[in-house]
Order: structure tokens, then sequence, then C-alpha cells
């Protein structure tokens, strides 16, 4: 115990105690006793980890947003933004390869395990590193609030789901909890996953926006929405290994990364199966139920052209 008393009174020599005196009270269930002890101190002075009240209200005005933004846009001609998306979108693939690369080459380095890794408060290089890897993985999802913003100015707003608004607003919320108290660790794992997927899903978003010459080469877009219904299969089942086997990380957070996986498994496996599963709606008031949809353009089935409620072939429409 004399390590516990040197760390407790600050004595000299008492370094490595609390080092140890920290990695002990860390590792407790107690939410308390680890919201008190355990925030990671060197992410103090990065932006907006001093409070989590930049990022409430960041999230606040997103909310506040989504629910006005429409409204406001209802008598105005949507934006036409195809430049801005491309740019956006081929942008968020350089971000999110950057963050996987980062997570990646320095778990590596560091030889994290991928069954049971612990937070290293040290100043180590690597974890430094995935420190700020996770940041920057946080920043992304207050990035992707422009997504929403996008939607609205372009008045896409069968695209502002529940599951959309949830997700991008849980997603930056949360994680700021995550960068201020666990930045690395067991947190690399589904960062890591979680950005490689977002590098194929912003590609698809980038090909999109560049019109419709690219239609035929985004045949794969239901793929996009397993691979992520995977990932949360695969959180789980990492997640649950680690309580199983006592690994030494707050199973409070654990239990709540489950939870919050099991929410989007239902959510995405509800949008999955009702857009893909589902049989096809008939065409109803001249409006298209099964066109492909990209940049604001429908495409419907077979060429088809719609008028007054009919499907008619290319080149047998009225007026032609």
């Amino acid at each position: 115990m004399r390590w516990y008393l040197a760390a407790a009174t600050g004595s000299s020599g008492s370094v490595i105690g609390q080092r140890e005196w920290l990695r002990l009270v860390c590792q407790m269930k107690g939410v308390a006793a680890f919201t008190v002890a355990c925030y990671y101190k060197r992410v103090d002075d990065w932006p907006l980890m001093q409070s989590p009240f930049p990022t409430l209200t960041i999230s606040t005005i997103y909310l506040l947003t989504v629910w006005l933004g429409p409204k406001w846009m209802k008598t105005r001609e949507p934006f036409q933004l195809r430049f801005l998306l491309v740019v956006y979108n081929f942008g968020m693939v350089l971000l999110n390869f950057f963050i996987f690369k980062e997570l990646f080459l320095s778990s590596r380095a560091r030889g994290y395990s991928y069954v049971c890794q612990t937070v290293d408060y040290s100043d180590n290089v690597y974890e430094v590193r995935i420190a700020a890897a996770l940041w920057w993985y946080y920043v992304s999802k207050g990035i992707e609030y422009l997504d929403t913003v996008f939607f609205i100015l372009r008045k896409k707003f069968n695209q502002i789901s529940f599951l959309h608004v949830y997700h991008h607003f849980t997603m930056f919320t949360l994680w700021w909890i995550g960068i201020k108290w666990v930045a690395g660790g067991q947190a690399f794992f589904g960062a890591q996953m979680n950005a490689f997927i977002h590098v194929i899903m912003y590609m698809y978003y980038g090909l999109a926006a560049c019109g419709p010459k690219f239609q035929k080469y985004l045949w794969w877009k239901r793929y996009l929405t397993i691979l992520q219904l995977v990932q949360f299969h695969v959180t789980i089942g990492h997640t649950a290994l680690s309580i199983y086997i006592d690994c030494p990380f707050p199973k409070w957070m654990h239990w709540g990364v489950i939870f919050y996986a099991v929410t989007f498994i239902f959510l995405f496996g509800n949008f999955y199966y009702r857009t893909y599963k589902l049989p096809k709606e008939p065409v109803k008031n001249g409006k298209i139920a099964n066109g492909a949809v990209a940049n604001g353009v429908s495409k419907p089935e077979n060429n088809a052209v719609v008028e007054n409620g009919k499907k008619q072939k290319k080149g047998k429409a009225k007026g032609e």
C-alpha cells in the first residue's frame, strides 16, 4: 500500500504511484469514481474539449436547423450545390482515410490488442497520435452535420429521417465523452472501423454528386447499408467479448456501446427492409416510387416517362 499512500499524500517519488493509482481507479466499474478521476488531462487544451457546452451548443443549433430549415426553404427554390457537394464528399473521404490510417498504423506500432486494450494515459508518441486521430474522428462527426444542411438547401426533406438525425446528433455529442475520458484503448477499434466505412460511403456520395453519367457505377448502394449493419454486429460482439473476459475498461461504457449499437441495428435494419425488401409501390399521382434519385434528378426504371400518374415508354410520351 506504500504506492497508494505516496500518491494520496503527494510525497516525493510518487510519480509511479500516482500513475498506478490512476490506472486502478480508471478501471473501476463505478461511473462516479471514473468521471472524477479519469478524464484525459492531455486533451484539456484541445479545441472544444475544455467544456461540453460548445459541443452541446453546436448540437442544439443542429436540431434547430433541422426544425426551422425546411420551413425557411418552403417558399424558396432548391440550391444547386453540385460542385460544393463533390468537394465536400471527397474531402470527407480524405479526412476519414487519414483517421483510419493514423489509428491503424499507430495502434499497430503500439502493439494494441483487438480483443482487450486498456487506455494508456502516458505521453508515448503513438498514444498521442491515437488520441489526436480520435479527436479528429470526433470533429468529423460535427462536420457531418453539413450532410443535413445540404439536404435542407436542396429541399431533399425526405432524406432527413429520424435515423438520419439520431445518427448525426448522437455521434457528435457522445464522442465528446469518449475523447474526454478514453481517447485510446478500446475506443480505437470502433472509430477505426467506422472511419474505413465512411471512406467507402463518402466515395459513393462523391460519385453520385458528379452527375447522372456516374449512376451506372453506383449499383452497390444497398451494400453500404449491409456494411453498416455488419459493423454494428461486430461492435456488439467485440464489446461483449471484452465484458466476458473482464477487460479492464469502464464497464458502463461497454454496456452503453452495446445498447447504442442495438438501436442502430433496429433503425438501419428497418431502413434496409423498407428500401430493398418491401414490394415496390406503383406509380401514383405522377410520382415515381422506384426511380433512383441523385442530385435532384429522378430516373425511373426502364427509362419510363411519367405523366398524369401513368408510366409510358420513352419516346411514347404525349407531345413527342
